[in-house]
């Protein structure tokens, strides 16, 4: 386990006791909460951005020239 040093206005601190205390835990438990939740976020991020280049490079080619017309984006839509 590591230890970390972050240094953090009063007021923020003051808070932090108090939420921590309302949540019957420690100022600790909570930053390391906050920490992991930022670690899954950075994962599914990750996740996304793969899934991203893997439907753009199956596009193959795109013109704006092959877009249907107004009427057409109607018919295919009342069918």
């Amino acid at each position: 386990m590591k230890n970390i040093t972050v240094s953090v206005p009063d007021d923020v601190y003051r808070n932090a006791r108090v939420a921590a205390a309302q949540r019957d835990t420690s100022v600790s438990a909570l930053v390391v909460a906050y920490l992991e939740q930022l670690s899954g976020r950075m994962d599914e991020f990750a996740r996304l951005e793969t899934l991203q280049r893997e439907v753009q490079s199956g596009i193959g080619v795109f013109r704006a020239a092959d877009r249907l017309d107004r009427d057409e984006v109607h018919d295919r839509a009342v069918r």
